[in-house]
């Protein structure tokens, strides 16, 4: 069974820091492109940032400078580095990834369970 499974949510007080990790697992032929969203109370669920397989990445316009994506491809796992964290961060953040099945070969749209980030004033 092709999953994501996070970690790394929490409390923590404005101008802090934490460190997501989402890893991939099951029978995996290729991860493509690994993505963050996030969903605060009454809001839409939004883009945070994205890396490709190959590293390359895109941030959204409120996080940039603050939030670092990265991946590592030997583990099926990424991170978000979260600094300099405002109170309006505040939401559950949800890793995701389209992973192509090494037995059919289809591509499978998997999203992470979600993890709590609460940022205090």
């Amino acid at each position: 069974q092709v999953q994501l499974v996070e970690s790394g949510g929490g409390l923590v007080q404005a101008g802090g820091s934490l460190r997501l990790s989402c890893a991939a697992s099951g029978s995996i032929f290729k991860v493509n492109a690994m993505d963050w969203y996030r969903q605060a109370p009454g809001k839409q669920r939004e883009l945070v940032a994205t890396i490709t397989g190959g590293g390359s990445t895109n941030y959204a316009d409120f996080v940039k400078g603050r939030f670092t994506i990265s991946r590592d491809n030997a583990e099926n796992t990424v991170y978000l580095q979260m600094n300099s964290l405002k109170p309006e961060d505040t939401a559950v953040y949800y890793c995701h990834a389209v992973i192509q099945s090494r037995i059919t070969l289809i591509f499978l749209d998997r999203w992470g369970q979600g993890t709590q980030v609460t940022v205090s004033s």
